[in-house]
């Protein structure tokens, strides 16, 4: 698919992208349950509606199919979690919510966007890799895993101010 007809797809997917809000969370834990192993608690999310953080919803014909949470500090933005919907995956519509945040943080004159992955979350690598994004470093034994702990690999996209 050319990238103008991935841009028709997404267009014609009735996307639309919001801040994210307390009565979202519902749906939001739905979807967090799905996507990962160790989901974030309720309280964790109600905890990122502060001024630092911008929390970000994917919505499709008036459902919430996706969130993320980005905590902006100084001059850096830090993508804390980004999760779709399992029955959206593939389609594009994460791939827009990154660059919504990534266009956000940017207007908002943060410098650059980083980012934590699992060191097995091939996938998501390579959308980070294919928006730009480089890796800077891992911290070993940062995410909870099946078998104990799990590496992450720290990513940055610099902006181009």
């Amino acid at each position: 698919m050319s990238c103008p007809e991935a841009y028709q797809s997404v267009m014609e997917a009735d996307l639309l992208f919001r801040p994210l809000v307390p009565q979202d969370l519902p749906s939001v834990l739905d979807i967090e349950l799905q996507g990962y192993s160790h989901p974030w608690s309720e309280a964790v999310f109600l905890d990122c509606f502060k001024d630092s953080y911008h929390l970000w919803a994917a919505c499709r014909a008036e459902s919430l199919v996706g969130y993320a949470v980005v905590a902006y500090m100084v001059d850096e933005a830090h993508l804390l979690n980004i999760c779709m919907h399992p029955r959206v995956r593939g389609k594009g519509i994460g791939r827009q919510l990154l660059r919504h945040v990534l266009a956000a943080a940017s207007r908002e004159g943060m410098s650059q966007l980083l980012l934590e992955v699992r060191a097995s979350n091939e996938s998501a690598i390579a959308l980070y890799e294919d928006e730009g994004f480089r890796e800077i470093g891992r911290r070993p034994g940062y995410y909870p895993s099946a078998n104990g702990r799990e590496d992450a690999r720290v990513m940055v996209l610099r902006f181009s101010q």
